[in-house]
C-alpha cells in the first residue's frame, strides 16, 4: 500500500504568484501576513474552523478586520495558489492504479481546497481512501492522521510507504511503524517503487 501526500508530491505548493495575490489582498506586512498564515493553519487544515472563520483569526492576528468581500477573495485566491498539479505525478498515479497498486491519500488540506480538487481532478477517485484532514479531523505530522489512515485501510503500519516531501511527517509516520519516502523526484519515487524510471 502506498500513502501519498498531495502538496508537494503530486500537487504543487503555493506558487510566488498566487502568494503574492493573496498578501496583496490581505494587505498585510509580508512577514507578518505569512507568520498569521502558517501559524494558525493547522485547526483550518483540520476541519475546525471554516475558511471565514480562519480568515477573521489571520486579521485579528494582525490587528486590522477583513469584511466579507475580502475574505471572499481571500478565500478564492487562496485555493487558486495552490491549485496547480505535478502531471508526472498524476500519470503516475493512474499507471500505479491501472497496474493494481493499492495507493491512498492523505493531505493537510481544507475543507474549500478540497471540494475544489474533488470538483476538477478525477485521478483523486483512483485512491481507495482520501484522507483530508479537514474531514478527518487530524492533519499532519499529528499521530492521529496516520492512524485514521491505517484503519481506514486496515492494512498494518509496515504493509503502508508514506510518501511525503516534509522530513517532519516522514519521521511521525515512521514512529508509528508505517515505511517512509522522502519525495524529492518522480524520478526517485519511481526507483523506490521498483518501476523502470
Amino acid at each position: 500500500m502506498i500513502l501519498f501526500d498531495m502538496f508537494g508530491v503530486i500537487a504543487r505548493h503555493q506558487s510566488p504568484d498566487g502568494k503574492d495575490r493573496v498578501a496583496a489582498i490581505a494587505g498585510a506586512p509580508d512577514t507578518a501576513f505569512w507568520d498569521a498564515y502558517w501559524g494558525l493553519r493547522q485547526p483550518y487544515d483540520r476541519g475546525d474552523v471554516t475558511g471565514p472563520a480562519y480568515w477573521r483569526r489571520v486579521a485579528d492576528e494582525l490587528g486590522t478586520d477583513f469584511d466579507e468581500r475580502r475574505i471572499a477573495q481571500l478565500v478564492e485566491a487562496d485555493i487558486a495558489s495552490w491549485s496547480a498539479v505535478e502531471e508526472t505525478m498524476v500519470a503516475l498515479i493512474e499507471e500505479l492504479a491501472a497496474a493494481g497498486r493499492p495507493i491512498a491519500l492523505l493531505s493537510n488540506i481544507p475543507e474549500e481546497l478540497a471540494a475544489h480538487y474533488e470538483e476538477r481532478h478525477s485521478w483523486l477517485k483512483r485512491f481507495q481512501v482520501r484522507a483530508f484532514s479537514c474531514r478527518i479531523g487530524h492533519a499532519k505530522p499529528e499521530p492521529g492522521a496516520y492512524l485514521w489512515c491505517l484503519e481506514a485501510l486496515g492494512a498494518a503500519p509496515d504493509d503502508v510507504l508514506f510518501v511525503d516531501d516534509r522530513e517532519e511527517n516522514i519521521r511521525a509516520a515512521e514512529a508509528l511503524g508505517l515505511r517512509g519516502h522522502l519525495f524529492t523526484s518522480p524520478a526517485n519515487l519511481r526507483e523506490a517503487l521498483g518501476l523502470s524510471v
